[in-house]
């Protein structure tokens, strides 16, 4: 396990005199980058983006989350270009002239309006949903050519084929650092080609890329090392990951702190500035016998700031409560700030109640926690 160094402290920075006192409210560092609060716009899929180049609605989206408070900016997940990668028209790409055109418009709106940003990069490997990508195209890949639900759907990926993926991956973070953008996140959860290296049930390698965590890690960790080699050394990179899958809620990568650790290492090793954790409920405990969640584990085991996310500000039991329309009220921000004064994490990151009130950071630092707005999920269906 690697001890954290100056480049990967999650210590907080000074705080000057004038900052409220909640926890929330002051300053920290991933790698170079120093935010001014611990609260980020989580990563959400709006499918906004015609042709895959995001325009001037979604520069002013991300733009109006940074003026309302926001200390980072997450991107929605954006498609690298490598053959195997698809989603549907509106899902915005990461390469091409006109796609990243659109995205260094995004930069400079969200830097225009105070803000950070970093690009959440995407490999969608085998994953596919009829109802969400209806021809998968030929060149599909993944560890074991397993879909998610366990079918057979190709050959495993050959060493070419890996290189291919990693090498996209890594093209993709540099022209984030090319347009702009303060840093990456490296989407390696949910069931996507990074997570499907991790799980188990979709890497059944016998060689060095399967078996054990570090050994599932492996791919994953040849990918932070190509991006930190193609940004140097001072570009945050975040890696986001879970144990659940779109397909499958109580999916698990490890059982046990020490899998956990084991799985984390080389990625640490590798160059990782901070872990994304995503989770369905942000606050429970995810190993038998420790009331510490995941995101708890995560910067035990690692050392490095660490992301929460998971129905945070949400009133209903969970996300999928909310998508129902059961979202009463907004949800106290006390649990969120105990764990922040416990050192459990270093910062969360806000999803769908950014979507129906962009100013609930703002309104949170302010005190005017009676003007929160609860998720609405007709939010969805705008982008505004």
């Amino acid at each position: 396990m690697r001890t954290p160094t100056s480049r990967t402290s999650p210590a907080a920075v000074d705080v000057p005199p004038s900052r409220p006192r909640s926890p929330l409210f002051t300053p920290y560092r991933i790698n170079e980058l120093v935010l001014e609060n611990r609260i980020a716009m989580a990563p959400m899929t709006r499918e906004a983006s015609p042709g895959g180049v995001p325009g001037p609605d979604v520069a002013e989206y991300y733009a109006r989350r940074a003026r309302g408070g926001a200390g980072l900016i997450i991107t929605e997940g954006t498609l690298v270009g490598h053959p195997s990668v698809t989603g549907p028209d509106g899902v915005p790409h990461f390469h091409g002239t006109e796609a990243l055109a659109g995205w260094s418009g995004v930069v400079d709106a969200v830097h225009a309006a105070g803000g950070r940003i970093v690009p959440q990069i995407w490999h969608t490997g085998i994953y596919r949903d009829e109802a969400y990508v209806p021809a998968p195209p030929a060149e599909q890949v993944g560890p074991s050519g397993l879909a998610l639900t366990g079918e057979q759907v190709t050959a495993p990926m050959t060493g070419a084929e890996i290189e291919e993926a990693v090498q996209a991956i890594a093209t993709a973070a540099a022209d984030a650092q090319r347009l702009g953008f303060d840093g990456v996140e490296l989407h390696a959860a949910h069931g996507f080609l990074l997570d499907q290296f991790l799980w188990s049930a979709t890497n059944r390698r016998a060689d060095g890329y399967g078996g054990s965590p570090r050994a599932r890690a492996r791919f994953a960790a040849e990918v932070v090392a190509a991006c930190r080699a193609a940004t140097g050394p001072g570009f945050p990179l975040i890696f986001r990951f879970s144990q659940w899958k779109v397909t499958d809620y109580t999916a698990r990568l490890v059982e046990t702190p020490g899998e956990l650790a084991e799985l984390l290492e080389p990625l640490t090793e590798a160059g990782v500035d901070a872990y994304h954790v995503s989770t369905r409920r942000f606050w429970l405990p995810e190993f038998e016998g420790s009331a510490l969640s995941l995101a708890a584990w995560t910067r035990k085991v690692t050392g490095l700031p660490t992301l929460a996310v998971g129905s945070v500000g949400l009133a209903a039991s969970d996300f999928q409560d909310a998508f129902a329309g059961k979202t009463a009220a907004p949800a106290s921000v006390a649990r969120v700030e105990e764990a922040l004064e416990r050192e459990d994490f270093d910062g969360v990151a806000l999803g769908r109640v950014l979507l129906s009130d962009p100013e609930w950071p703002a309104k949170v630092r302010d005190g005017r926690t009676h003007e929160l707005r609860p998720f609405d999920p007709r939010s969805l269906a705008s982008l505004v």
